[in-house]
């Protein structure tokens, strides 16, 4: 008596599905475009910006003690008047500082004669961000000579700045000693910001606050970056398990 052997041929695997492949190639196009704003915007930062930590209260409130800052490097030929700058000079004790340019080369600043302001050119500025309207120390008044800034703390009664330099150059700086412009708080988390522009001297002709630097979209895009590659790796994962738990069922 023979026995029957019944042979079955193995079921060739389905071809993959159309819409699964494009799924796939949907994913790689995002995680490289994460990839390219994740890497492209931190290069920006790492290479065009500098963090330096705020000492002193000389900047209140615009700068609180123990902020950490983010200053786009320059040569200090583009600065201008409002910018809150970090600068170096051998004739104040070669000490990084930081303070806000308030006159530039052939500028004439003056305290005003009530001794609560400033004038620049006889010009009266009005400054927003002081820490205080009330008057801001002793009574004085410099030509500020070419290539070379006058500085003031936003914090005029404790400011160690362009005032108490006035025997040395009429306690201006050389413009070259700037090294970055100050545009952003990063630490600490609470305070973390971007600087808006002041417009303060705007009414007066000549070299006017800096417009913002590529900060804000560089950020933007390294974070965006970073949350399109953990969504679509997310969301991949996700489909993933979704198809192997449909295959279990279907077995």
């Amino acid at each position: 008596m023979s026995s029957v052997v019944e042979q079955t041929a193995d079921r060739p695997a389905p071809p993959a599905r159309p819409r699964r492949r494009a799924a796939a190639v949907v994913q790689g196009v995002l995680i490289g475009l994460g990839l390219v704003l994740l890497v492209g915007g931190f290069a920006v930062i790492a290479i065009g910006y500098r963090p330096y930590n705020i000492p002193t209260a000389s900047m209140s409130p615009t700068l609180q003690v123990g902020d950490t800052v983010l200053a786009r490097t320059t040569d200090g030929g583009s600065v201008g008047r409002g910018d809150v700058v970090v600068f170096k000079d051998q004739a104040w004790g070669g000490e990084l500082m930081v303070k806000r340019v308030v006159a530039v080369g052939g500028d004439t600043v003056a305290s005003t004669e009530d001794g609560r302001g400033l004038t620049v050119n006889g010009t009266r500025v009005d400054e927003p961000y002081l820490e205080t309207r009330g008057p801001q120390g002793a009574p004085f008044s410099v030509t500020v000579p070419q290539g070379r800034l006058f500085l003031l703390g936003d914090n005029r009664l404790v400011s160690l700045d362009s005032r108490t330099h006035l025997a040395a150059d009429g306690g201006t700086v050389p413009a070259d000693a700037v090294e970055a412009r100050v545009e952003a708080t990063v630490l600490p988390f609470g305070r973390m910001g971007a600087f808006a522009r002041t417009g303060a001297f705007d009414g007066v002709a000549g070299p006017r606050a800096a417009q913002p630097g590529p900060l804000v979209p560089a950020a933007a895009a390294t974070v965006g970056g970073a949350a399109l590659i953990v969504v679509t790796s997310a969301v991949g994962g996700v489909a993933g398990l979704a198809r192997r738990l449909r295959r279990g069922r279907a077995s």
